[in-house]
C-alpha cells in the first residue's frame, strides 16, 4: 500500500490538491500552471522514488508567489501525515548533488521542530515563469509545514536552472534516505522517545 496522503487546501487564492506515496516508483502528475515548477516537482518525485500527484488552480494572473508558497505548504502536510509516527525510520538524510558546474548540499532532520536555511544566491531573477526568489519560500514552506530541519549548502553555484534543479533533486534524495526504514530502530529515532 505505501505511506500514502492526500491532502486538500482551498483558499481566495489558491486551489490545492496533492496525494503521496513514499514509497512509490517515481510517478508524477503535475499541473501547477508554471511549467518551470512543474519540471522541479516532477524531477522531486522521480529521483526520491515517491509517487506524486499535484493540482493547482492558483491566482497567476497576480504572479507565481501564491500558487508556489502554497503548494509547498501542502506537499509538506503530506510529508507529515505520510511519514506517521516515524517509528523505525532514519530521521536524518543527506545528499550532495551535482549539476553540470553546480554543487549543493541538502539535509534534513524529521525532527518536529521546522527551521529553513539557505545560502543560494541566483543570478537571475526567473528561470521561464517561475521568479528565482520562490526557490526559497518553497522549501522554507515545505520545512515549516512538514516540521522539519531544512538546510541547503550551495556549494558552487552557475546558471539558476541547474541551481534550481539540483536542490528539488537533493531534497528528493535526502528525504527519501530520511524516510527509509532501518531494522536496527525498533522505535523512534530520539532520545527523548518521541518525534
Amino acid at each position: 500500500m505505501g505511506r500514502r496522503a492526500e491532502v486538500v487546501r482551498n483558499t481566495k487564492e489558491t486551489r490545492i490538491r496533492v496525494e503521496l506515496n513514499l514509497d512509490g516508483t517515481g510517478n508524477a502528475q503535475i499541473h501547477t500552471g508554471i511549467g518551470f515548477f512543474d519540471h522541479m516537482l516532477e524531477g522531486f518525485a522521480r529521483h526520491g522514488l515517491f509517487d506524486l500527484a499535484v493540482e493547482v488552480d492558483g491566482d497567476l494572473l497576480v504572479d507565481c508567489h501564491h500558487t508556489i508558497e502554497d503548494t509547498g505548504i501542502v506537499l509538506g502536510e503530506a510529508i507529515r501525515q505520510a511519514v506517521g509516527d516515524k517509528k523505525g525510520i532514519r530521521r536524518y538524510g543527506e545528499k550532495t548533488l551535482p549539476m553540470d558546474e553546480v554543487l549543493v548540499l541538502c539535509a534534513l532532520d524529521l525532527c518536529g521542530r521546522p527551521y529553513f536555511c539557505s545560502d543560494a544566491v541566483f543570478p537571475t531573477e526567473r528561470i521561464g515563469e517561475m521568479d528565482t526568489e520562490m526557490v526559497r519560500e518553497f522549501f522554507y514552506a515545505v520545512s515549516y509545514s512538514a516540521a522539519m530541519n531544512l538546510h541547503f549548502c550551495m556549494f558552487r553555484s552557475g546558471n539558476s536552472h541547474h541551481m534550481a534543479e539540483a536542490m528539488f533533486k537533493a531534497f528528493a534524495k535526502a528525504l527519501d534516505e530520511s524516510t527509509g526504514f532501518d531494522p536496527r530502530i525498533t522505535d523512534v529515532l530520539s532520545t527523548k522517545g518521541s518525534l
